[in-house]
């Protein structure tokens, strides 16, 4: 009685519903894109991040549309994601609440479910816009996204740790990676406040002239020193 009831399609979907489930999830991923851009204060405001909100809640949308009522088609899916591996670090925990987020709108478009997807993004859109704004959850501006090469040359104490110490109030190493060189050269990616924010000039240029530093990029959102 119940063999073929994974493979049952109790309630088909049209083309016209399922056109409509992506535009509901795109509409919602856009203003989740448009929230995030203008409430993100930290140092790495990436714009393929933006985008990958609106195209997360399109194809989360479309998935949901594909599984319908199977569940043979939902433990395979689930088999299918479990072989791949997601190796992107999110650094800022509230870039994880904007996955959720885009995931959420993305469900309930695909189920059809449109006026949770529209009054959920508008109702917590509301609520991060207002956190965003309260002098309680506002970030520190002065924080910058500091990339550079070095080269060990054996000293105990590398030469740009004192020129850190001197232009910066706080420094907090994120990613530190090889550059494959013979050299043993290394990439360290950090985030720092500056003492004085006039003096971001003067930091690279004493940056630049420790021994074994080679390029030195600074990052404040879409700025680059």
């Amino acid at each position: 009685m119940f063999q073929n009831f994974p493979s049952v399609e109790m309630f088909p979907v049209t083309t016209a519903e399922i056109v409509l489930h992506i535009l509901v999830a795109l509409m919602c991923g856009l203003s989740i894109a448009w929230l995030y851009r203008h409430t993100y204060k930290g140092p790495g405001y990436s714009i393929s991040f933006v985008n990958s909100l609106v195209l997360l809640a399109m194809i989360t949308a479309i998935v949901m549309v594909t599984i319908g009522n199977s569940l043979a088609r939902a433990f395979g899916l689930v088999g299918a994601m479990s072989i791949i591996r997601f190796r992107t670090a999110v650094k800022d925990t509230q870039d994880i609440v904007y996955i959720f987020f885009s995931l959420a709108v993305g469900m309930a478009s695909g189920v059809g479910y449109h006026k949770i997807a529209f009054v959920g993004t508008f109702t917590v859109g509301v609520m991060i816009f207002l956190f965003s704004k309260s002098k309680a959850a506002a970030t520190n501006k002065d924080e910058y996204l500091l990339q550079f090469s070095y080269s060990p040359n054996g000293d105990e104490i590398p030469e740009y740790v004192p020129v850190v110490q001197k232009h910066c109030r706080s420094f907090q190493i994120i990613n530190t990676r090889s550059l494959g060189s013979d050299r043993e050269e290394l990439e360290i990616s950090c985030y720092i406040a500056l003492r004085d924010k006039q003096d971001d000039g003067q930091f690279i240029q004493d940056l630049r002239r420790a021994h074994g530093v080679g390029h030195v990029n600074l990052y404040a959102d879409e700025q680059q020193f």
